[in-house]
């Protein structure tokens, strides 16, 4: 008898562009618009916090807040994707100021907040560091502070210390960076001034990346 032809191996099924495992964009995690996913662009030094990270983080403010985002004000300075912005909003902060200088994921996260109607969302294009200065010089305050740079160019060193008169009393910081920011007792490594007159009140490691909530000590002057 012929051989019968060996049957073709079944394909994979397809992942929708539009599914989870998609590596250009990352997902709301709670609140009004929780699972919306949110476009990444492919832009040099953008790298949106985990969904993974975000959520841990998220629940520290929580309840370090006790859960109340009503009436918060915050300010995220290197916006990009606009993970943690719009995560805050989704909560149900008050107000959001989104602040990027790159103009193409300006234009994005304009299209998000569109799409959203986000009315407590503000985009802003400008220079992150400029823009903290003048808002302070206004008398402006936040309640958190989002602080998630491109690293190894030194931007937290530098943003760090120009969000002290940002903050509202009790205010909170997050910061992502690539090396931590906690330092042991006992290590012979000196605590750089920039860090020195913040407490790190939580801090945490996912892969490559280091994450942290920082409150202005009460004693610094």
């Amino acid at each position: 008898m012929p051989k019968k032809p060996a049957s073709k191996a079944a394909k994979p099924a397809k992942v929708p562009v539009h599914g989870p495992q998609h590596s250009n964009q990352v997902r709301i995690i709670a609140g009004a618009w929780k699972r919306t996913p949110l476009p990444v662009l492919a832009a040099s030094g953008l790298r949106p916090t985990p969904d993974r990270v975000r959520e841990t983080v998220f629940n520290w403010i929580n309840h370090l807040r006790d859960g109340n985002w009503t009436g918060a004000q915050v300010l995220d300075l290197f916006a990009g994707s606009g993970a943690l912005g719009f995560e805050a909003a989704s909560r149900g902060a008050q107000s959001v100021t989104m602040v990027d200088s790159h103009t193409p994921v300006v234009r994005q996260l304009e299209m998000v907040k569109d799409k959203l109607k986000a009315e407590n969302v503000q985009v802003m294009r400008g220079d992150a560091l400029a823009v903290a200065q003048a808002a302070a010089a206004r008398g402006q305050r936040y309640d958190v502070i989002f602080l998630d740079p491109p690293y190894q160019q030194e931007f937290l060193e530098r943003a760090l210390p120009l969000c002290k008169p940002l903050l509202k009393e009790g205010g909170l910081i997050y910061a992502e960076s690539g090396a931590p920011l906690t330092f042991d007792e006992h290590s012979e490594e000196a605590v750089p001034d920039w860090l020195a007159p913040w407490d790190v009140i939580r801090a945490d490691k996912a892969g490559m990346v280091y994450f942290h909530i920082l409150r202005y000590k009460q004693t610094a002057v």
